[in-house]
């Protein structure tokens, strides 16, 4: 007898056509995700041919949305989160309202009533989860000082989208006459209880009330029984169990926390990865549901492909290139401002930009609920739709124009901040930032070390050759970005010289031509071959020893001139082979030194 298969047919025909199309695109030197894009909208209902389930593959994009986010609250922790919470909520804020104002404009330019204007202008606000992430995982930046600030601001973004979430439909039954519009039943069974009609001030304050119900139950709860859990399923010492207990968590404090709080699925993963974090299994958890994460990734990809209809390049091409330039340049350039103004530097404003160039999961969302609610028109939702995938199927190019221009960019701003900071002297009581620092140094403070040992990068490779070298007693200087790591070096005492060492004029600081030694331990390969080039011609003679995380990785800086290239698996090995004959001596290298890493 024949059954209707519409979940195996849509995982069947999503993963075969998005193998096979991620495989050319990889072939011809494009991202696997514009394969996967396309993989969707060949299964689509715009395309002639086998037509997938889109709600099914909707689910299953939304478990890979659940499983991404607790992926990444799994290596941010807390402490993280509120560190960069000065720049990240603010500018979370203000990037919102100024992009939503600028969708606001469109859609009241083509006529839209102010609610779909407004609906159209909040999806063209929110980056994509799973392309930021993606984009900071492949760039090793997750853990760095700049992914940190991108990911909280993200965080900050969805928060603002689940309050959206709530109040659109509480907003648009005000204005329509009918209250009971409101999707929120929490609001709707109080105002049934005070025999009143709630106002948007009420919805408001509810949905901040179950917000920061869930994050107390997460911080007081959660904190103690999620660890506890994993814990005790460890010491089966069953990997399957292990593996099953980390989804059963990420999924199942999703699903609670949506229909319990009214949260967000994505949010509620990324508290309970975050408070998993804490716990010393945590690597392990993250090992464990990669797999599926990618897996489940593509699907999202797919299933955005799929909502595509293609005659919209043709019916609307203005409105769209229109919507593309709000979300790629209206979006990137207002980051880059905010993020200047906190004095975060040039290269963590391109980064941010280049983070944010695109739109998501969340707008797809916010682009339903409006057509839904009679507030958005469907051309609004297929602008949306053709936003997103051409500012995905951008987003790489993006970020590769971002690398290029950083070290530009970068003089640029410190220039102007030395000149700024010639015309306003501080008093002299007053210590000058980091940033302020490196202006002042780009043109007036040059070390006066020679034969002396260049140190780029200070993370948890370049701190341990740091202290070995200062140990030592060699003259030594470090070039770093990050503020934690330069205030760490500043109170031991070590030379720093701050920015990021793939600027030129950053380098020539460190007076190169009298150097003996550069060590590049900075696990960015792209930035390390700047460094390498540039060292090597302000030094034919120099010593440079860089790290790197792949065969691929050791060639390409060989080939710009590095002398040596430690490549920390190789080192694995051969300790592990020295070690055969001498049980029990000698000391075992740290593990987590050889794990690829975004920390330098």
């Amino acid at each position: 007898m024949h059954h209707a298969t519409p979940l195996i047919s849509t995982l069947v025909a999503g993963f075969v056509f998005a193998f096979v199309l991620g495989a050319l695109a990889n072939r011809l030197r494009l991202p696997p995700l514009v394969g996967y894009l396309i993989a969707g909208i060949l299964v689509g209902p715009h395309t002639p041919g086998f037509v997938a389930d889109q709600s099914l593959g909707a689910e299953l994009a939304e478990i890979g949305v659940i499983l991404l986010m607790f992926g990444v609250g799994l290596h941010f922790s807390l402490k993280d989160l509120l560190s960069v919470r000065m720049i990240a909520v603010p500018g979370a804020i203000v990037q919102i309202g100024f992009a939503t104002l600028l969708g606001w404009g469109l859609g009241a330019m083509m006529g839209w009533p102010l609610g779909g204007s407004l609906v159209f202008g909040l999806a063209l606000s929110v980056a994509s989860t799973v392309v930021l992430l993606k984009a900071l995982q492949e760039r090793r930046l997750v853990d760095s000082d700049r992914g940190r600030i991108a990911v909280g601001w993200l965080i900050v973004e969805d928060l603002a989208m689940v309050l959206a979430l709530v109040l659109i439909p509480a907003a648009a039954g005000v204005a329509s006459g009918n209250p009971e519009q409101s999707h929120d039943s929490v609001a709707r069974l109080l105002g049934e209880a005070l025999n009143v009609e709630l106002g948007i001030g009420a919805i408001i304050a509810i949905t901040l009330v179950k917000v920061a119900a869930f994050v107390a139950f997460m911080l007081v709860v959660g904190r103690r029984v999620i660890p506890a859990i994993l814990h005790r399923i460890a010491h089966t010492g069953s990997r399957e169990l292990f593996r099953l207990g980390v989804l059963a968590i990420a999924l199942g404090v999703a699903f609670g926390a949506a229909k319990l709080f009214g949260v967000s699925l994505a949010l509620g993963a990324f508290f309970a990865g975050m408070i998993l974090s804490e716990s010393e299994l945590s690597h392990r958890a993250a090992q464990e549901s990669l797999p599926l994460r990618d897996a489940f990734a593509v699907l999202f990809f797919v299933s955005v492909g799929m909502l595509f209809n293609p005659a919209i390049v043709l019916e609307q091409p203005l409105p769209l290139i229109a919507t593309v330039l709000i979300i790629v340049l209206g979006k990137s350039l207002a980051a880059f401002a905010i993020v200047v103004a906190f004095r975060r530097g040039a290269g963590t404003a391109l980064t941010i930009s280049a983070s944010l160039a695109q739109i998501g999961e969340f707008s797809f969302i916010l682009a339903e609920l409006g057509v839904g609610l009679d507030l958005l028109p469907t051309e609004g939702r297929d602008l949306i739709l053709a936003g997103a995938i051409i500012s995905i199927i951008l987003n790489p190019l993006v970020f590769f124009l971002c690398d290029r221009l950083r070290p530009a960019v970068e003089t640029r701003v410190l220039r102007a901040g030395a000149a700024k900071a010639t015309c306003e002297q501080p008093p002299a009581d007053v210590e000058p930032t980091p940033t302020e620092t490196a202006s002042e140094a780009v043109d007036v403070a040059p070390t006066t070390l020679a034969d002396h040992t260049v140190l780029v990068g200070y993370g948890r490779v370049g701190s341990r050759i740091g202290a070995a070298l200062q140990a030592s007693g060699r003259p030594f200087l470090v070039i770093e970005d990050g503020e934690s790591r330069i205030r760490a070096l500043g109170e031991a005492g070590i030379e720093v010289i701050v920015g990021n060492a793939a600027s030129p004029n950053v380098l020539a600081l460190a007076n190169l031509a009298s150097a003996r030694v550069v060590l590049v331990a900075i696990p960015n390969a792209f930035e390390a071959g700047h460094v390498v080039e540039t060292a090597r011609a302000a030094n034919p003679a120099v010593r440079i020893l860089c790290r790197a995380h792949s065969d691929e990785e050791v060639a390409h800086l060989t080939q710009l001139g590095a002398d040596a290239v430690i490549m920390g698996e190789s080192e694995i090995a051969r300790g592990m082979i020295e070690r055969i004959d001498r049980p029990g001596s000698g000391e075992t290298p740290a593990p987590e030194e050889d794990k690829p890493s975004s920390s330098r």
